[in-house]
């Protein structure tokens, strides 16, 4: 029992530095989750306060992608200590590291969920809040997106180093006492990056003895099978110099990019598709009638019309263009894009794999509230938020699958992208 009023139930995950609780508060009747440092603060006094003072920055900071924070308190341990603990709400999901003790992610979830943490690290960075705990038991998966824990022990931008930390996520900066610095979130950020996109982390070690032993000298190991921007992108967030790593801010443009690269590569493949099938059928008609004898005996056939007579003219010169070449004659203008990512999402919302279970009524309102976000009117994330909080309405109430959910969000993504180029 903690402060008279949390009932401890059972641990739901254990972290470097502390341990998650499903727990029961007693005075509000609720089911809550409750966060106990395993630290004691009973030898430094500073410290308990700076604790505190962090606990409540980190109360005033709102992120749909953060947990909220209920309450924080000191509590004394059966061996004498001073422990501090958070109360957040429990959420229904899954931790990330369970999801990666399976294997790898597909880079597309993998980078959406590190975009989604990114802007979380973003906002918080910009109140001088750096996280110090970014890791796979850090990031619980829920039925609306990846939430980001702990920032209820978040510390200020400059503070001193402590031995906060899980090891494997720790920038090599801290082993010589470098202040707490936004990096250092980026260089987690790159450590969980890469181990979703491969299954394991970047390097071996898992205590602080065998990383302090440890002397790095190489570049981070490249991950494959990956689009070099993101292969890229995870290897300077891993770079042993803080000056080099990008911040979280540069870090989610970075995945933005790459998803919406993505979505329109495969919007111009289908596209391609399509053409190439029309071409087919096409050049099997005109055959068809070629090969049919005239209706009357006197009447002769005209020769049917070519593809070399209906071509428009082609801009390389050429009498007859590829349906490549005519597909993708150019990138794509922002008016484009946005068509593209529109269609990407509806795509996705009418497909019957990951959406294939969605009432009629769900895809109406969610079809309805898109082509309102798409009006030219207020900032780009402003836009498409009423489509992200309708998606998040529904998978509370059941009624869209967290993977139909999951790949609509990769196009609100592009959508975003592609909005704020216009």
């Amino acid at each position: 029992m903690l402060a008279r009023r949390y009932l401890l139930l059972d641990p739901l995950a254990h972290g470097g530095m502390s341990v998650i609780w499903r727990a029961f508060d007693q005075s509000l009747h609720r089911m809550i989750a409750v966060k106990v440092l395993t630290a004691s603060l009973h030898t430094d006094p500073g410290q308990r306060v700076s604790v505190r003072s962090e606990a409540r920055a980190a109360a005033r900071f709102i992120h749909p992608d953060a947990i909220d924070i209920y309450d924080y308190g000191e509590t004394v341990t059966s061996y004498g200590g001073v422990a501090a603990y958070v109360v957040m709400p429990l959420l229904d999901g899954t931790p990330l590291a369970e999801r990666v003790e399976h294997g790898a992610l597909p880079w597309q979830e993998a980078a959406s969920i590190a975009l989604r943490l990114a802007r979380v690290l973003t906002a918080g960075h910009a109140r001088g809040l750096v996280h110090r705990d970014v890791t796979a038991e850090n990031v619980l998966l829920t039925a609306d997106g990846p939430k980001l824990l702990d920032f209820g022990i978040a510390a200020w931008a400059g503070d001193p180093d402590d031995d906060r930390g899980t090891p494997p996520y720790v920038a090599p900066e801290r082993l010589l006492g470098a202040p707490t610095h936004p990096a250092i979130d980026v260089y987690a950020l790159g450590v969980l990056l890469h181990t979703m996109l491969t299954g394991r982390t970047p390097y071996p070690e898992t205590t602080w003895e065998e990383i302090e032993a440890a002397r790095r000298t190489s570049p981070p190991p490249r991950v494959p099978g990956v689009p070099k921007a993101i292969a890229a992108l995870c290897r300077r967030c891993l770079a042993q110099d803080p000056r080099q790593r990008p911040t979280a801010a540069e870090v989610a443009a970075a995945l933005t990019s790459a998803l919406s690269t993505a979505t329109l590569t495969r919007n111009v493949r289908r596209g391609v598709t399509v053409t190439g099938s029309a071409l087919l059928a096409l050049s099997a008609l005109l055959w068809f009638q070629h090969q049919t004898p005239p209706r009357h005996p006197h009447q002769a056939a005209l020769p049917p019309p070519t593809l070399l007579e209906s071509a428009p003219p082609s801009p390389t010169g050429r009498a007859w263009t590829s349906p490549e070449e005519r597909t993708v004659e150019r990138p794509p203008t922002s008016a484009g894009a946005v068509e593209q990512a529109v269609a990407g999402f509806r795509t996705v919302l009418e497909d019957r794999t990951a959406c294939g279970g969605t009432d009629t009524d769900v895809v109406l309102d969610l079809r309805q509230v898109l082509q309102h976000a798409v009006l030219p009117h207020g900032p780009a994330e402003a836009r498409t938020e009423s489509v992200r909080r309708k998606l998040s309405d529904r998978s509370r109430e059941g009624r869209l699958a967290p993977a139909c959910a999951n790949a609509l969000r990769l196009h609100l993504d592009a959508l975003d992208a592609a909005l704020r180029s216009e």
